[in-house]
């Protein structure tokens, strides 16, 4: 809450002055307390005969000092500066569509309610703003069971997607839904009290689905299982006339610093040094193949590529940005 009391102070004052004073004044005092959109967001592109969409869930703000492993205060402050950036930062909660002519898919689901008002829980709106029902949704891949990419599969305590069937790393689904593996392995404990409220509501409906590493999940699209963040964390591969687009889950989390760095670990893998391991093998991969990929946390869309800058420094590039019809 520290983080956002001084904007709402800020805001209180701009508001009191403005009411005392005249009629052409108060115009500036007002635009003084603009804030940042809330707004739903998506954006399509081609892929095949594939149609693959962004969805915003909204942004959450990060602070780095508390969540990064392995790089020091002063060091993290100066590679954000270079990015034009300061602690805290905002990460973007993305999930993804992917649509032919029989299936709707979605790839992840955001934080849904579990976040709390105003920290995710837009994908539903962004769903709807580009005329998908949730009951229209056929399959849901889970990159991996955290809170922000199983949340939105629930309302209320219900499926959000009542057709829908949830595909998810079999390791995945043995780990987290086995509240006994915190203390076993000094994991958090709410990451399987939610996966029980969420992922556990499917499973006990019988309409979840799993798979192990290089495995089909649906026509199309294979799986491939790095264990490290999670231990059935997943890539899915999307292919479509010769092109192809990979959703790779949580590899990575601060492009500013994980790309230059990608020694830097986070607090959220379970195993550090894998999830660090996996980041660089995919992103050298990545980098020599010019594969397109989709992260869940990347700056909105969240789609685009990777490209070497040395043997272990990497930067990001956005795919590009079209607002027009197709040729």
């Amino acid at each position: 809450m520290s983080r956002i009391t001084p904007l709402v102070f800020s805001g209180i004052l701009a508001i009191t002055s403005a009411i005392a004073l005249p009629a052409a004044a108060q115009t500036t005092s007002v635009a003084s307390i603009a804030t940042y959109a809330q707004t739903v967001d998506s954006y399509s592109l081609p892929l095949g005969k594939l149609t693959i969409t962004a969805l915003s869930d909204g942004t959450v703000p990060q602070d780095l000092y508390q969540l990064l492993i392995g790089a020091s205060h002063s060091h993290v402050d100066n590679l954000l500066n270079k990015a034009f950036l300061a602690n805290p930062v905002e990460a973007s909660i993305n999930a993804f569509l992917i649509r032919d002519d029989k299936r709707i898919i979605l790839v992840d689901t955001g934080s849904g309610e579990l976040f709390g008002p105003g920290y995710g829980g837009k994908l539903y709106d962004s769903l709807a703003s580009v005329g998908i029902k949730p009951e229209q949704v056929t399959d849901v891949l889970i990159t991996h069971i955290h809170t922000d990419h199983t949340g939105g599969l629930v309302q209320n305590g219900k499926p959000a997607f009542p057709n829908a069937v949830v595909h998810v790393g079999a390791p995945d689904l043995a780990f987290f839904l086995d509240a006994g593996n915190a203390s076993k392995t000094g994991y958090d404990d709410k990451y399987f009290a939610e996966a029980i409220k969420t992922i556990g509501v499917y499973e006990k409906l019988g309409k979840v689905k799993t798979f192990n590493d290089g495995e089909p999940v649906l026509p199309g699209i294979t799986a491939s299982i790095h264990p490290g963040h999670t231990p059935g964390s997943a890539f899915f591969t999307a292919s479509s006339q010769g092109q192809s687009i990979v959703f790779v889950g949580d590899i990575v989390h601060v492009e500013a610093v994980q790309f230059p760095e990608p020694d830097v670990a986070i607090v959220y893998d379970l195993k550090p040094e894998a999830a660090i391991a996996v980041r660089k093998n995919a992103f050298s991969d990545f980098a020599n193949k010019r594969q397109l990929i989709a992260a869940p946390h990347l700056p909105f869309p969240g789609i685009g590529h990777i490209r070497s800058e040395t043997k272990t420094r990497f930067s990001w590039h956005p795919v590009e940005y079209r607002n027009r019809a197709s040729d």
